[in-house]
């Protein structure tokens, strides 16, 4: 998050509590859990980070059914990160998502979209128009919304909206 909004991150750390130092500690940790055997991979890895899952639902998709994982964190009590795994435990998706949709921010112009406070459905429901196109990098989410003729590309990490940038 921090390659689209460096300030907000270092507002998160300093509300956090945590130095620079302390944070890439964690990541480089995360990084070792996630790639680890013996954690038995990323599905297993949220567990071992977060603890156990604050909820959990089955999910229909297509002729799959998921299981839906999910904690809430501290930085954004109006999200949680949910984690899709399919039948064999893989992880499908792992993102931030509103944990009520009936508080989404309102949003009538693109203008309105301000980073750190939309997720992915957000802007789906905001944008009729709206077509993903592919992120990135993993963890990276890119969508196009066309207003008044003009097209935007929405850029989320972890599906909470980072960046919004005009198209030429």
């Amino acid at each position: 998050m921090g390659d689209y909004q460096p300030d907000l991150v270092a507002d998160a750390i300093r509300e956090l509590e945590f130095t620079r130092t302390r944070m890439r500690e964690v990541n480089a940790q995360w990084q070792r859990m996630v790639r680890s055997r013996a954690i038995g991979g990323p599905g297993r890895a949220y567990r071992a980070a977060l603890g156990e899952p604050h909820g959990r639902t089955q999910r229909a998709i297509g002729d799959l059914t998921a299981e839906a994982r999910w904690w809430t964190l501290p930085l954004w009590p109006e999200l949680r990160f949910e984690v899709l795994t399919g039948p064999d435990g893989r992880v499908w998706q792992e993102w931030l998502v509103r944990a009520d949709p009936t508080t989404t921010p309102p949003a009538e112009t693109v203008a309105d979209l301000r980073p750190w406070h939309f997720v992915v459905a957000d802007v789906a429901a905001a944008f009729p128009t709206l077509r993903h196109t592919e992120g990135s990098a993993p963890g990276r989410w890119a969508s196009v919304v066309t207003e008044n003729g003009i097209e935007h590309r929405v850029d989320f990490t972890w599906g909470l909206l980072q960046n919004v940038t005009r198209l030429d």
